[in-house]
């Protein structure tokens, strides 16, 4: 390992000076990266100097000064590398991955390696400004914290709460996330919500509908066990680097074929057994001609199929309508090439399946996240190592803001909004119901009846613009959006930039917090009303953060906060202090000072997320993880010896019952080869006993070690006296039990109940009134303790649905882009007719019955770069970073550009159908296919061709600006989660000059 050793200074090196003297005038560091050409290469510059340069190397004398190693978790994507932070006198000095991390394994990728820069850049917001006669100003914490308050105040007198939209982010920890979803909850509104809701929202609807939880079913390590993997929608090279190191492994040690099916020959596609290209939007299509040739050979699972699986009987009816042909006339795959896939899958299991933003960010996004779950339900590949749905999530912590419900449908958990979640929740937080259900807005229904907005689901972030601009009548809500906080959100990530625009300019008050200003600090024209507030980055404070693998890692506090900036949880506090809540919102959190303490939040969540087994993760088991990192295999994650022995990493959830009970965590989802207390479970009994007369419980299958030999639904305190087990309860488990069914007034304590204490006479409708709680509103956990010692998932063990009767289309359908060129297959796949969902009204045929292939006729698609990350805000003010990549670009394809005359390295307008456009260069390349195109979404700054960079406050510009492609992106939102579409819009490209 390459350690710093010393503090000395480095001697001044003749390049250092002739650098400088290239720029002696005006030279700042983005006119050096450019004149200095390190942007070919980073040693251009050099080759322009004379020789002479170097010096022969003097060792360095010893230091006083004494290292202190801190471990953190990188904050860009979600594989969750281990960051070693040198740290000498409270200063970041340097830094290292993680060698005993079982993720990255002493990797890291470009991102990675420079995320000192990241906490200590000198682009970041230093304190508190407002903008006032279109100039920023400098304000203290006190006056922003109260101005803000002021004027939330005023707008929830006048239009009710849900007039301010608290928008959360994938950056915070759990707890800040927890935080703000609880905060939201006290202010009054659902309308809360985070990036997820516009990367993989529509994965977690289709995968939770289709066996019972929405994330990644296995990890990137357990890869190492893949025969076969299937990428579809992902460019892991780019966009998780350090994650292509296990996909790699299972290619060269298990001779896996990778198959990567992207209509964009990707960094990932060039490592791949076989690359199929196929029409942006038509992922449902591909997948059915797949399994088209799988049911006509009868490379199905037969007897998985038949013990864990419900109506694939539909889903080969539908799948026989994908003949080779029409799968070729749809997507334009050969059916040799897509046979050819489907043998190489049959004859290499378990296989495992990759997918991201490319296979969701669709108005059918739902529809291809299922179809692929349908697909390794009948290869038989769920549930086993090796095997599963690995779904890479983006953001570092957005499986986590996910599962803390930062979310505009749900609560902690992915407890719903009914009445029975927010009184489980109300139990959690020690308020009553009443106290919660006073605060949020009740509106009429058309029949004159009451609509109580705490029932109902929240704006998605996704339209949130909708919220602004849409006519007050339109809208299922009391009123307009008033107030915007971006709260560690970057807008250019959204689409309909041109939109956004008009909604920012017409909002009362737009607050963003965040270590650096965003796109949303200069987007827009306004002259007032804008706040910036200085967030630390996770560098600056501690707690933990949730892998793509559902592990949860605990990071340690690097430095103190830097210049003005504050923590999360503390802006949370004062702003809670300021509306009055403070009090009910930390009533069980100790509060030092202003910071909330992080381990009293994360104690606090483990007490009510019962859903997800988020509740045996205390931060006591999750330091001793990461202070014995090396204990844990490569592969299985599971710790050999040491003090966490037998326990997975970073304990993935479900992690049943209490810290006490000790369970492992649940490395791979739906294992029944396991006992349940080591990890094993079948699917989720969620949806029912059966439908339409079919059983929906499992048949003959259940995890070893089972009391209950066949499927059973999920565990009730009903069930636990059905079957006798009752008994196993403890006194104080009971009385906890009897106090969530009503019939105690006080919760018991564990201390003053004891292991001996009796409950008394029960009543005789005792078993009544005590039965209907169930596995996730037991606060002791006592009904998961009992139901796991008998060797039973607390969630019941059911079969897989592949038919979802609650969606628009039960079976998965190919349905076209809104703005698509294939007029020709409307009479068969058109859209959806327009409706009101998530509060705003949608639209989809209205669009799609418009023609505008004549005028916008090549397909526009966008994705990530390995360079930058998200809205790019961060990593474009990384100057390590900026360096590598410092034009926004366009890949065109090299027909398409010959067509239209233009030439590699030129600029050109690229034309939305919805009249955004953009000023980006041209990269001609065979990277896309001839009539599409390709751009990434990281660059913001420039706005229809104009440099916005003297808007920015000063020293808070990113070195790289560009052009955002979503200015040119247009409207499409999935029929369920209203997920944007990104990835099949339509443009027109144009040489300039």
């Amino acid at each position: 390992m390459l350690r710093k050793k010393t503090s000395s200074v480095a001697s001044r090196t003749r390049l250092a000076s002739a650098i400088e003297a290239m720029g002696a005038s005006a030279m700042d560091r983005r006119a050096f990266l450019r004149r200095s050409g390190l942007a070919a290469g980073g040693l251009a510059a050099a080759g322009t100097l004379t020789g002479g340069m170097v010096r022969k190397a003097k060792a360095a004398g010893p230091t006083a000064a004494t290292a202190e190693i801190k471990k953190t978790v990188c904050t860009h994507c979600s594989v969750g590398c281990t960051v070693l932070a040198e740290v000498q006198d409270g200063v970041w000095t340097g830094q290292e991955p993680g060698f005993d991390s079982p993720f990255n394994l002493g990797s890291h990728c470009a991102k990675g390696a420079s995320v000192r820069e990241h906490a200590h850049g000198e682009r970041r917001l230093k304190y508190p400004t407002k903008l006032v006669n279109g100039k920023w100003e400098r304000v203290s914490w006190e006056q922003a914290i109260n101005e803000i308050g002021d004027q939330m105040m005023k707008i929830r007198d006048e239009s009710g709460p849900d007039s301010v939209y608290w928008l959360g982010s994938a950056k915070h920890s759990n707890e800040q996330a927890y935080l703000v979803r609880k905060f939201a909850a006290f202010w009054g509104t659902n309308n809360v919500d985070h990036q997820a809701r516009i990367c993989h929202s529509t994965t977690v609807a289709g995968v939770a509908n289709t066996w019972g939880y929405g994330a990644m079913t296995n990890s990137y390590n357990d890869i190492h066990n893949s025969k076969a993997i299937l990428i579809i929608g992902g460019n892991p090279a780019e966009a998780h680097p350090v994650s292509l190191l296990h996909v790699l492994k299972a290619k060269e040690e298990n001779n896996a074929p990778l198959i990567v099916c992207d209509p964009r020959f990707t960094r990932t596609a060039a490592h791949a057994s076989e690359y199929v290209r196929f029409r942006p939007g038509s992922d449902v299509a591909l997948v059915w001609g797949i399994l088209w040739h799988i049911f006509e050979n009868g490379w199905e699972d037969k007897e998985f199929i038949r013990q864990r699986v419900w109506g694939m009987d539909e889903i080969k009816t539908e799948v026989a309508n994908w003949t080779p042909d029409e799968v070729e006339r749809v997507t334009g795959v050969p059916g040799s090439q897509l046979k050819r896939v489907a043998r190489t899958l049959a004859n290499n299991r378990p296989g495992t399946l990759i997918w991201c933003m490319g296979g969701t960010q669709h108005t059918n996004g739902n529809n291809n996240t299922r179809a692929y779950c349908a697909l390794q339900l009948a290869l038989g590949n769920m549930g086993k190592a090796g095997g599963g749905t690995n779904i890479f999530r983006g953001h570092d912590n957005v499986q986590g803001a996910t599962d803390l419900g930062v979310l505009a449908d749900t609560l902690p958990g992915y407890y719903g909004l009914s009445k029975g979640s927010w009184g489980h929740w109300a139990r959690v937080w020690d308020v009553s119901f009443d106290n919660l259900a006073g605060r949020f807005a009740t509106m009429k229904k058309p029949d004159g009846s009451d609509r109580e907005m705490m029932f109902e689901t929240g704006i998605p972030v996704s339209r949130w613009i909708d919220g602004v601009l849409e006519d007050k009548e339109n809208l299922v809500q009391p009123d307009n959006t008033r107030a915007m906080v971006f709260w560690g959100h970057a807008p250019n990530s959204q689409t309909r930039l041109p939109d956004m625009k008009r909604a920012m300019e017409k909002l009362d008050l737009l607050v963003i917090m965040d270590p650096f200003p965003t796109m949303s600090a200069i987007m827009h024209d306004r002259k007032d009303g804008v706040y910036l507030l200085p967030a630390t980055t996770q560098f600056e404070t501690y707690g933990s953060v949730t892998a793509s693998n559902r592990s949860i890692q605990w990071r340690e506090k690097v430095v103190e906060p830097l210049f003005e900036s504050k923590p999360d949880h503390v802006i949370a506090y004062l702003l809670a202090k300021k509306f009055g809540f403070a009090e009910d919102l930390f009533k069980n959190i100790e509060v030092n000072g202003e910071e909330p303490l992080i381990e009293d939040l994360t104690r606090e969540f483990n007490r009510g997320m019962w859903t997800i087994g988020y509740t045996g993760q205390s931060p006591e088991r999750l330091k001793l993880h990461m202070e014995n990192q090396h204990t844990f295999d490569r592969t299985t994650l599971r710790a050999r010896g040491g003090p966490a022995d037998g326990d997975f990493y970073g304990m993935p959830w479900p992690c049943w019952g209490t810290a006490e009970m000790n369970h492992p965590g649940s490395a791979v989802l739906y294992d029944t080869s396991l006992p349940v207390a080591e990890g094993g479970m079948g699917f989720r009994a969620r949806f029912g006993v059966e439908r339409n007369g079919d059983n929906l419980l499992a048949e003959g299958s259940w995890p070893v070690g089972s009391e209950i030999e066949d499927g059973y639904p999920e565990f009730t305190m009903a069930m636990l006296i059905k079957l006798g087990w009752d008994k196993d309860l403890t006194p104080y488990e009971r009385q906890t039990i009897e106090w969530v069914a009503g019939m105690r007034d006080a919760r018991p304590s564990s201390e003053e109940v004891g292991e001996t204490s009796q409950t008394g006479d029960m009543p005789s409708d005792y078993d009544e009134k005590v039965g209907g709680v169930n596995w996730k509103t037991d606060l002791s956990g006592g009904i998961q303790r009992v139901a796991i010692a008998h060797g039973c998932a607390p969630y019941g063990n059911a079969k897989a649905r592949v038919v979802v009767w609650t969606f628009p289309d039960p079976v998965p359908l190919h349905r076209e882009p809104l703005y698509t060129v294939r007029r020709d297959l409307l009479d068969k796949y058109a859209t959806y007719e327009d409706k009101t969902f998530w509060r705003v009204p949608t639209r989809y045929e209205s669009i799609q019955k418009t023609d505008y292939s004549k005028d916008f006729p090549i397909i526009l698609t966008s994705g990530r770069l390995v360079e930058y990350e998200g809205g790019g805000d961060e990593t474009r003010s990384n100057p390590w970073l900026a360096e590598l990549q410092q034009d926004m670009f366009i890949e065109v394809n090299t027909r398409d550009a010959n067509d239209l005359g233009v030439r590699d390295g030129e600029m050109v307008w690229v034309h939305g159908p919805e009249g955004g456009k953009v000023k980006v260069m041209a990269m001609v390349t065979e990277r896309v296919g001839t009539g599409v195109a390709f751009m990434p979404f990281h660059f913001g700054g420039h706005w229809q061709g104009e440099d916005q960079r003297s808007k920015y406050p000063k020293g808070a510009d990113p070195y790289v600006l560009g052009e955002a492609t979503n200015t040119a992106q247009t409207y499409g939102y999935d029929s369920v989660t209203q997920m944007q579409e990104t990835k099949a819009t339509l443009c027109r490209i144009e040489r300039i000059g």
